[in-house]
C-alpha cells in the first residue's frame, strides 16, 4: 500500500489539484495531511478531489476549526484528529501532528507500542530521520512557502518514503 503524507498545503490550489491528479494516477486510496489547510473550503477541495480515506490533524493556521468539522462531516473520506492523530494501516502505527517538537515526542515516547513513523509539518522543510525505531518525517510544504514543494509517499511495503518534486510533476505536462 502507497499513504500520500501532505503538510502545509496553505490554500495553494494549483499544487494541491496536481499533486491530487499524481495520487488518482498512482491510485494511492490514503492520504495523512499534518495541518494548514488553511481555508475550510479548500479542506472540502481535498475531500471532493482525493477519492480515498483522508486523516487530518490541526495546523497553527487552521483558524476556523469548527467549519473544518463541519465540512468533514459532510464529506464521508475526511477524519479529522484534531491537533494530533494516529492510525493504523496496513499492519504500520503512524502518528501525526502539525509540530517538529511534539513530532519528536511522539516518536521518543511512544513506549512499547512504538509507532512505525511519526509526520509533521509547520517548518516548511523536507525531513527524515529515526529517532529510536520511529521514522520521523516531515514532508515539506505542498504550498512551496520558503522551500520547493514537495510531499511524501510512503510504501508501506519497504517502510521507506520518497519525497516528490511538485515541479517536476507541473514540468511533465509541458
Amino acid at each position: 500500500m502507497k499513504i500520500a503524507i501532505i503538510s502545509d498545503s496553505h490554500d495553494n490550489l494549483p499544487n494541491i489539484y496536481k499533486a491530487i491528479e499524481y495520487l488518482g494516477k498512482q491510485n494511492i486510496e490514503h492520504m495523512i495531511h499534518c495541518g494548514d489547510v488553511c481555508a475550510p473550503a479548500v479542506l472540502r477541495e481535498f475531500g471532493e478531489k482525493f477519492k480515498g480515506e483522508i486523516h487530518v490533524c490541526f495546523g497553527n493556521v487552521d483558524g476556523d476549526q469548527k467549519k473544518d468539522r463541519e465540512i468533514a462531516a459532510g464529506l464521508s473520506n475526511i477524519t479529522i484528529h484534531g491537533d494530533q492523530g494516529e492510525v493504523e494501516l496496513d499492519g504500520l502505527k503512524l502518528g501525526f501532528i502539525h509540530y517538529p517538537d511534539k513530532a519528536r515526542e511522539m516518536a521518543q515516547d511512544s513506549g512499547e507500542e512504538n509507532f512505525d513513523f511519526v509526520f509533521y509539518g509547520h517548518d516548511h522543510k523536507a525531513w527524515e530521520e529515526k529517532v529510536g525505531q520511529t521514522t520521523l518525517l516531515n514532508p515539506g510544504t505542498l504550498a512551496g512557502l520558503f522551500a520547493k514543494p514537495t510531499f511524501a509517499i510512503l510504501d508501506t511495503e519497504n517502510k521507506t518514503a520518497e519525497m516528490i518534486m511538485v515541479e517536476k510533476l507541473w514540468a511533465k505536462e509541458k
